[in-house]
């Protein structure tokens, strides 16, 4: 499959920025299409809709998407569907079991090694010049830290204010997961080594990993407390962590984001607001945990890559 990808992917030089996603449970593909390239369709409409929201960008914002699709679908029952594609997203990258990581790290490093200068400025801080961001949805979330956490080791060139460190490659300039489906300790009982230390030099992130939550999101509420004896980062927001995670709210398309509610290794965004999914969703079993299709993510992910710069 990697080898795939590397010869048939074929990165346009137009783009100024990558949105790799990642889908949840009991999901299509052409679902998961559908929701990726709505959440790049409506960031596309808000940044010409208010271009001078975004200074940022001024040099253009020209979104590429691409979608990793993987075997999500279940009975919906709880031992033969929720554990069944939980463990699977953690098998999917596990040692010895899966090839995620090796799929993902060829993925991210072909891209970076045809990255070009679609914008013009030396001052970008793409390698050469494209900027590269990770989205996932519920599970999808897992699936991407198990599988970036085991990215190789070579250096980069990226922004934000994490220190440049050489033992990091390719690098990616922000993750944003919506309602993940994972424990509120997860970051530290499944996904440490993202973060780098004395010794290790951590995943190859510059920017944030941004998570949203609601409390009206039941699949990560009920559900995640009947599975994992504890509630979903999705419903409650991350908790003990090895780094400090910063909470903020999510925010309406007219309100800017400030630098120091971004700029952290973990943000909780608190979604509570907007991520409820009306009558329909609170009589789903999942709630509002698919509710956030909407122009304020679309916002959060215009922002992460307008900070990108």
């Amino acid at each position: 499959m990697a080898e795939h990808l590397a010869t048939s992917l074929k990165l346009p030089e137009w783009a100024t920025d990558i949105h790799v996603y990642v889908h949840g449970w009991q999901t299509s593909p052409a679902g998961a299409n559908r929701t990726a390239l709505s959440l790049v369709r409506q960031a596309v409409e808000l940044y010409e809709s208010a271009p001078d929201r975004y200074p940022g960008l001024a040099a253009g914002y020209r979104p590429w998407c691409v979608v990793i699709r993987w075997p999500s679908s279940s009975l919906p029952r709880y031992r033969g569907g929720y554990l069944r594609i939980r463990d699977r997203a953690h098998a999917m990258s596990a040692e010895g079991q899966g090839h995620a990581p090796y799929v993902i790290g060829h993925l991210l490093g072909y891209l970076d090694t045809v990255r070009t200068d679609a914008s013009g400025p030396a001052v970008l801080a793409g390698r050469t010049g494209q900027h590269l961001h990770l989205m996932g949805h519920s599970f999808g979330g897992r699936f991407l830290c198990e599988a970036v956490q085991r990215a190789a080791e070579q250096p980069p060139v990226l922004g934000w204010s994490t220190p440049y460190d050489e033992r990091r490659p390719f690098t990616v300039d922000s993750m944003l997961i919506f309602q993940m489906a994972a424990p509120r300790d997860a970051f530290t009982r499944y996904f440490s080594t993202l973060f780098p230390t004395d010794t290790h030099p951590g995943a190859p992130l510059r920017g944030p990993i941004a998570l949203t939550y609601s409390r009206w999101d039941r699949a990560t509420g009920f559900w995640h407390l009947r599975a994992e004896k504890t509630p979903g980062i999705g419903h409650s927001g991350v908790g003990a962590a090895p780094v400090p995670a910063f909470t903020t709210k999510l925010l309406p398309v007219d309100t800017l984001y400030p630098q120091r509610s971004l700029d952290h290794r973990l943000v909780n965004v608190d979604a509570d607001r907007l991520y409820r999914g009306g009558l329909r969703h609170r009589l789903h079993p999942a709630g509002a945990h698919s509710d956030f299709l909407r122009p304020e993510s679309a916002h959060l992910l215009l922002t992460l890559a307008e900070r990108s710069r």
